[in-house]
């Protein structure tokens, strides 16, 4: 089984989080200005700059962890990729100008793998 899901899903959180910290250069630098502790303060602006860049990380983080099972050849849950593609299918329908695109294919190739079942380890 080919190892590319937890890969692309990395992809994707660096690309997110970069484009970010461009987009939203301004607002961080009001942030850290304003010494971070709730650096927000009810400025949507700026809430959505954090917002864009923590979902950036967390999307790493899964990333990694997909990453690690599938080195491993570990089962791939079914929750998993059922998970990810009502998340993707949200995203694209309230924001269909979005990058949520990009998780279709790990999305339906995790449900893919879950019903295929358990895949023999690399040696």
């Amino acid at each position: 089984m080919k190892r590319w899901m937890g890969r692309w899903l990395m992809a994707v959180a660096v690309l997110h989080t970069a484009f970010g910290l461009v987009v939203f250069r301004a607002q961080w630098v009001q942030l850290v200005q304003a010494g971070l502790f709730d650096g927000v303060a009810g400025d949507a602006t700026r809430g959505k700059a954090v917002w864009f860049v923590l979902f950036g990380i967390a999307l790493l983080l899964f990333g990694l962890v997909v990453d690690a099972m599938e080195k491993v050849a570990a089962p791939m849950p079914a929750a998993v990729g059922t998970g990810m593609l009502i998340l993707t299918l949200l995203g694209v329908l309230l924001m269909p100008g979005s990058g949520f695109w990009l998780v279709f294919p790990p999305a339906i190739a995790a449900l893919v793998r879950a019903r295929r079942g358990p895949a023999v380890a690399p040696a």
